[in-house]
């Protein structure tokens, strides 16, 4: 049953992970914080590393903060929990770093239909070069409209 239990931690975790990301994205990144996030949008600095990356560190000492609590308290929910958030750490790095923005020189050629519309509302996203009037904030879970 715990098995049942660990699964559906985890996969809740991720899911609540998109809508997190939707709403730091929006409200902090495009906010108080947008000082650490434009130069995602005005590429000028000659770093391949950008202010922005910062935001990593903060989701990967949240997931290391829950394996913590697992190792030292034994709380069994805690690791679901932390592997939920580094999941989708992973999924974000993957989409958002390597295949939309190609930080890596990988998934250059896939052109499936959820690849197309996720990479055509993040195109729109950073249409808009400042913190006010932007759209489509998530990253996995985007509007129909991207996948005609």
């Amino acid at each position: 049953m715990q098995v049942f239990f660990w699964i559906a931690i985890f996969l809740i975790t991720f899911l609540i992970m998109e809508f997190m990301a939707w709403f730091i994205h929006k409200y902090v990144m495009h906010g108080f914080l947008w000082n650490l996030h434009e130069d995602h949008h005005h590429k000028t600095h000659d770093s391949w590393f950008e202010k922005n990356d910062w935001f990593f560190v903060f989701f990967a000492s949240v997931s290391i903060t829950f394996k913590l609590l697992h190792s030292f308290l034994d709380l069994w929910w805690a690791l679901p929990i932390s592997a939920g958030i580094f999941a989708y750490g992973v999924a974000y790095f993957v989409v958002h770093d390597i295949f939309i923005h190609q930080r890596f020189k990988w998934l250059r050629k896939a052109s499936n239909i959820y690849a197309q519309g996720v990479r055509r509302a993040h195109k729109i996203h950073h249409k808009h070069l400042g913190k006010e009037k932007g759209e489509n904030f998530g990253m996995l879970i985007v509007p129909l409209k991207y996948f005609k």
